[in-house]
């Protein structure tokens, strides 16, 4: 992690909903810009202002707290990076932050889709489930095969497909975020797993 990269306080770094500040758009709107002049103060009110709420997204997504918490510090790391890549004309400041974290859980479901394994019992569960190296050797190829044949489909797509058969969201859940109706994101998901089956049976 780069130096110059503010971290949070010990107490902002676990964010907690009851922490959040009222703070308006044109506030967070306003803590972005002082945060790309690499404006520390700024960056922990911005932290502190909208961090649950990330949390939040994350957790629908991950379902596992020090694994959501982990990767909000990653996308924070991102914002203090690109804060000058804001556009207040092209998203609103909340939807930019969470475009972010959840981008970065995304990732997250995409590089470990069963799960993260953190603690030495998680360990012990998983090797005794896959008690052969041939085995995990034949997971890990096929868990690589149906990431290549998801990636092959185009990005929004991914990102639904992930968070409704890797992160359990309902279609509901899928119609909300993406702002469509279900029967639309029905139909997405039935076209998307056919041309993922394809991709796996050629």
């Amino acid at each position: 992690m780069p130096s110059d990269y503010p971290t949070p306080t010990a107490e902002s770094r676990s964010p907690d909903s009851s922490a959040a500040q009222a703070t308006t758009a044109d506030d967070v709107s306003a803590l972005i810009g002082r945060v790309a002049m690499q404006d520390r103060a700024a960056f922990a009110n911005l932290y502190t202002a909208t961090a649950p709420k990330l949390l939040g997204v994350v957790l629908r997504i991950l379902k596992e707290r020090s694994w959501a918490d982990d990767v909000i510090q990653e996308a924070y790391l991102k914002v203090w990076q690109r804060a000058g890549q804001f556009d207040s004309g092209k998203a609103s400041p909340i939807t930019w932050l969470v475009s972010i974290a959840r981008n970065k859980a995304i990732d997250e479901l995409r590089k470990h889709p069963a799960g993260r394994t953190s603690t030495d019992d998680a360990m012990d569960e998983r090797v005794a489930r896959q008690p052969t190296a041939q085995d995990q050797m034949e997971d890990q190829q096929e868990v690589s095969k149906l990431n290549r044949c998801i990636d092959e489909l185009a990005k929004e797509r991914q990102d639904i497909v992930r968070l409704a058969y890797l992160g359990g969201w309902s279609r509901e859940e899928l119609a909300s975020q993406y702002e469509q109706p279900v029967n639309t994101m029905k139909t997405w998901l039935r076209r998307a797993l056919q041309d993922i089956k394809g991709c796996l049976e050629s």
